[in-house]
């Protein structure tokens, strides 16, 4: 029953930001907002194994710039900056744990066009609006997020596949109701997905560099 304290923790706080919580004043939203993000963190810290690797503190470190990366997405570059360095983290932290399948490996094709598709309208939106200077790191966060995705397909581990595919999601919906077209709920589609990504995330820490089967 213990070990399911903090992940409920974690939930209730996530709940309380994504319904409750007002968008001012916005000191108190940001409060409230990270903090689901620091008992993730912490979570992750947990699923440390015995036999801690590099592979379990490249991966907190990249929870920790994404925290980061959500705290200071008001200011869109900086906080975009932020998730970027994160994903870097985490692609890394998959790649040191590369089990290849050819089915896993062929899964680079529908997350290449799904990024285009979506990095195309983008790009197309941002030049109408005139946010010329933004083209280039979202071209380049696509393409990082984009990799970053594959790298947890090509790891084999079930929680960073499908946080990673959730976190595709999450950024996604935030991007296109930014810059595309106003989504409805946006917010709780954006922050439910992000959550439930980052709780992966830390998750897979604990199975990480493990010899257990991947996920085929």
């Amino acid at each position: 029953m213990k070990k399911y304290i903090l992940p409920l923790f974690i939930l209730l706080t996530g709940l309380l930001y994504i319904f409750i919580i007002p968008s001012d004043p916005f000191a108190i939203s940001l409060l409230f907002k990270v903090i689901p993000m620091w008992l993730i963190i912490y979570f992750g810290y947990l699923q440390f194994p015995s036999k801690r690797s590099g592979t379990h503190w490249i991966m907190l470190v990249g929870l920790i710039f994404c925290m980061f990366g959500d705290a200071l997405l008001h200011w869109f570059v900086i906080g975009l900056s932020a998730f970027l360095i994160g994903h870097l983290f985490y692609l890394t932290a998959f790649f040191k744990n590369w089990r290849f399948s050819m089915i896993r490996f062929a899964m680079i094709i529908p997350i290449l066009l799904f990024s285009f598709l979506i990095g195309k309208q983008l790009v197309t939106s941002l030049l109408l609006d005139g946010n010329n200077g933004l083209v280039i790191p979202v071209i380049g966060y696509v393409l990082i997020i984009s990799l970053m995705a594959w790298s947890a397909i090509m790891s084999g581990n079930k929680w960073a596949m499908i946080g990673s595919i959730l976190f595709v999601l999450s950024d996604s919906i935030l991007s296109w109701n930014m810059f595309v077209s106003d989504i409805p709920n946006a917010s709780i589609l954006i922050m439910g997905t992000y959550y439930t990504a980052q709780f992966l995330m830390a998750k897979s820490i604990g199975t990480l560099s493990k010899s257990t089967p991947a996920v085929d």
